[in-house]
């Protein structure tokens, strides 16, 4: 039997880099996926490339309350229930404390953390009713230790990291796992931008002599969704090649 089979899955930001590499590690466990996403073009390409039945797709802004809850009951009346929620949609918008702008600091801290906490708000009064859950929560590396330049970032991946506590204890009786997972420096759209020096130094840095790949995250994500992960929560996971060893 497949890991995630019959399993009911929810995927933010699930178009394009370790979210993609979520939805297909999940659909080969057994999983039915739903992405939420605002990137509608490339989900559809998604989609195309796939052509596997298991996966659906609900335009949702993580960022409205309301877009969330709507998508949330579509899903429950669709299916009956919500097992997994991977709450991996992200941004960033990086500069100095000196010259970070309002906008660059409003504009991440909606997406990765009000994000979060509408689409876990949303979704979590579901796997009450069911007594079952599994919620996962990406936050970083950088949430954990810090990083220039990323003041907006690196607060709300930190507040991630906090509120899977917080939320762990709230709901571990009800029958729900929270925990989070803190990649490293994963080769995605997101690193792309990053100068290749940079890169170089990264992967000299990293015990394991490499950047991650997408799957190495989603591979995290699939054991947090599983039954053998049953006993684990409130738990912050590193997933980055030893990087801060």
């Amino acid at each position: 039997m497949k890991r995630l089979e019959n399993k009911i899955a929810i995927i933010t930001g699930g178009a394009q880099g370790i979210g993609k590499a979520t939805v297909i590690k999940f659909l080969s466990e057994g999983a039915r996926v739903i992405i939420w996403d605002i990137i509608e073009e490339k989900v559809l390409q998604l989609k195309n490339e796939l052509k596997n039945e298991y996966l659906d797709f609900i335009k949702t802004d993580v960022t409205d309350l309301s877009s969330v809850e709507n998508s949330a009951r579509e899903v429950f009346n669709q299916y009956g229930k919500i097992d997994i929620l991977i709450n991996n949609a992200g941004i960033t918008k990086d500069a100095t404390l000196l010259k970070m702008t309002s906008d660059q600091w409003k504009q991440v801290i909606d997406v990765n953390l009000t994000g979060v906490f509408n689409c876990t708000k949303a979704v979590a009064p579901y796997m009450v009713e069911n007594k079952y859950g599994k919620i996962i929560n990406t936050s970083s590396v950088v949430g954990i230790y810090g990083n220039f330049g990323q003041t907006n970032y690196v607060a709300t991946k930190s507040g991630i990291i906090g509120m899977t506590k917080v939320w762990a204890r709230e709901l571990g009786r009800k029958g729900i796992n929270v925990n989070a997972v803190a990649p490293g420096f994963i080769a995605t759209e997101m690193v792309a931008t990053i100068p290749e020096k940079i890169i170089t130094m990264l992967q000299e840095k990293t015990p394991l002599g490499r950047l991650g790949d997408p799957s190495d995250i989603a591979d995290a994500y699939l054991f947090l969704s599983s039954d053998e992960a049953k006993f684990i929560t409130g738990v912050t996971l590193s997933v980055d090649g030893g990087l801060v060893l």
